[in-house]
């Protein structure tokens, strides 16, 4: 399994619009973070987690030329606004992208890109084909994915494991139930916002317990604002094993 960190920020992106904090000013390419979505290649497929606004500039970046299928986390905006940009993959490959992810957020892909599913189309938009995920295990053409059910806040967020390989965004709260899924991992993925609390993320403090709790070997932190700190400083701090994950960052699973 490859593993590609196509954006490790959080909505807003770092550097922030108009903020002339050290992280945003800062010239380490570590502390530019495009908006968070990740690509895995396993089995011979080429899966993405979340198209973002960024999807299409990350997706040139990694000069990735293949797609057999995109997952969904959940609906907010900086996760599925880029969407429109698999038509690309619909020409090349000349069929309909599979999209996964759970009912509300289907739901919400059909009312915002509404111009997909019109029954009069406009020739040249993209083509998808929607799947809809429930919280038990499902194959994309033989490859074993488990959804984990977390919360960010009040809104279900879909987490993935494919095989020892965890992936969890946008999250503050996950039951006993859904942490057994994850125990056994290699290697987690785990939302840190930043180090002071926050409403709807784990802040740095708590994503650690987590991985200490779920005795986990290694794992990267993502979805960061610059209010967590630079990259430089804040990866010397962290427990063994633990990092901040960066934009194009490669694991070799």
């Amino acid at each position: 399994m490859k593993i590609t960190f196509l954006g490790t920020g959080t909505s807003q992106g770092v550097p922030v619009i108009g903020c002339q904090c050290e992280v945003c000013r800062s010239l380490d390419f570590r502390d530019k973070r495009l908006r968070t979505s990740i690509h895995i290649e396993v089995d011979e497929k080429s899966l993405v987690i979340d198209t973002g606004p960024d999807f299409r500039a990350q997706m040139l970046r990694e000069r990735i030329d293949h797609l057999d299928a995109v997952l969904m986390t959940h609906e907010h905006k900086d996760h599925t606004a880029g969407l429109d940009d698999v038509r690309a993959y619909n020409f090349k490959q000349d069929m309909d992208m599979p999209v996964y992810g759970r009912k509300p957020v289907l739901e919400q892909i059909e009312r915002e890109f509404s111009y997909i599913f019109a029954s009069n189309k406009y020739p040249g938009i993209p083509r998808v084909k929607l799947h809809e995920i429930i919280n038990e295990p499902f194959e994309i053409t033989g490859t074993k994915i488990l959804p984990i059910n977390v919360l960010h806040y009040k809104l279900p967020v879909f987490g993935f494991r494919i095989k020892d390989f965890t992936y969890i965004t946008d999250v503050n709260y996950i039951s006993e139930e859904e942490k057994q899924k994850i125990r056994g991992s290699s290697v987690v993925v785990l939302s840190a916002l930043q180090k002071n609390d926050h409403l709807s993320h784990f802040n740095l403090e708590q994503a650690i317990d987590v991985v200490k709790e779920l005795e986990i070997p290694t794992a990267y932190f993502i979805h960061m604002g610059h209010r967590m700190g630079l990259h430089s400083v804040v990866e010397e701090e962290l427990p063994k094993g633990m990092h901040l994950a960066y934009d194009g960052l490669k694991l070799e699973l």
